[in-house]
């Protein structure tokens, strides 16, 4: 893929570990055509020696789609970059911002916020490496240090080595006594320094990241951003990505909860053939009916059903029948 060639980088959906896999993003792409989507983080050393196809495999129907890799090693980042663009991926995204203890033992993540000019080397040698974007997704700060002159500097290196695209999660991250689910709320989001980045930084692309979820939220964001990206309400809620369709995309005809469910359960079909277990695909889906008449039932139906190791290819028909008269109950009663 040519570097100059344009990615839509408006609305982007975040890498979340055990969240965002390929069956995640397939069903994703059923209620969105123009997001961008991300890939969980995998570490460099798991995709040189794992198993590529079980660990970077996707379906050409969940592009445009970056892959996220973890490391500090410039040339195995470099070696993964190449991997990603001969696989077809469209951007590299190195992960600066993951604040877990076994991410940082490994060294990556937001500890290698301490670590600029090693940063500056990696995305230099990634760069030389492939011709897709290579793109930082970082926190603001780590610790103590929360200053606009230091996260400035920080993406001043990044971008002499090569970067243009910059995700910015509005928090800080706390290497110490905070768990990962703990930096997602405790840091207080400041919105402002991301706007500040992009203000003194027009040639640069910053995407803002961080409890964003309601579409006006999203609107008040793209007037100082170049981009908003989304995480944990999507999971939890994904078919507000048609809402953000219609709203920010202008998309005109957009699919029924009952259809997204009749392309998934083709899916599903496929992917049984294949030796995929049921759960690890309707794991993804407990939220489709979030807010709506039935979600309850929905839920518990998953819950007892498909948490288990069940492979039954009936029952799973029998549970997207149960989606279908959902939806048409739900149609019903607006």
């Amino acid at each position: 893929m040519d570097i100059n060639i344009k990615i839509n980088r408006k609305i982007s959906v975040a890498p979340m570990m055990d969240c965002t896999d390929r069956h995640d993003r397939f069903f994703l792409r059923l209620m969105s055509k123009n997001v961008m989507l991300y890939t969980e983080m995998v570490a460099t050393k798991s995709a040189i020696h794992g198993d590529r196809k079980k660990i970077l495999s996707y379906s050409p129907e969940e592009k445009p789609l970056a892959l996220q890799v973890g490391g500090s090693n410039k040339e195995e980042l470099a070696e993964v970059a190449k991997i990603a663009e001969d696989m077809g991926y469209d951007e590299i995204n190195i992960n600066l911002g993951c604040p877990s203890k076994k991410v940082q033992k490994n060294m990556f993540g937001a500890c290698l916020m301490k670590e600029p000019d090693l940063v500056a080397e990696c995305i230099s040698e990634m760069v030389n490496s492939c011709k897709i974007p290579v793109t930082a997704k970082t926190r603001i700060g780590f610790d103590n240090e929360e200053r606009f002159e230091y996260l400035n500097n920080f993406i001043h290196k990044m971008r002499d080595a090569g970067t243009k695209t910059f995700i910015l999660h509005a928090r800080k991250a706390m290497l110490t006594g905070l768990s990962p689910k703990q930096n997602l709320n405790i840091p207080k989001l400041n919105y402002n320094m991301v706007y500040e980045i992009k203000k003194k930084n027009p040639e640069l692309e910053i995407v803002i990241n961080g409890g964003i979820s309601k579409i006006d939220e999203i609107n008040k964001h793209l007037n100082y951003c170049d981009g908003v990206m989304i995480g944990r309400s999507i999971y939890q809620n994904p078919y507000s990505l048609v809402e953000i369709e219609k709203e920010i995309f202008n998309t005109k005809s957009n699919p029924t909860r009952e259809q997204v469910a009749e392309q998934l359960l083709e899916y599903v079909g496929k992917e049984v053939k294949l030796g995929t277990k049921v759960n690890q695909i309707m794991r993804h889906t407990v939220g489709l009916y979030h807010g709506q008449i039935g979600s309850k039932e929905w839920k518990r139906y998953l819950s007892d059903n498909l948490m288990a190791r069940e492979t039954d290819f009936q029952k799973t028909k029998h549970i997207m029948r149960i989606v279908q008269n959902n939806e048409k109950a739900n149609q019903t009663n607006t």
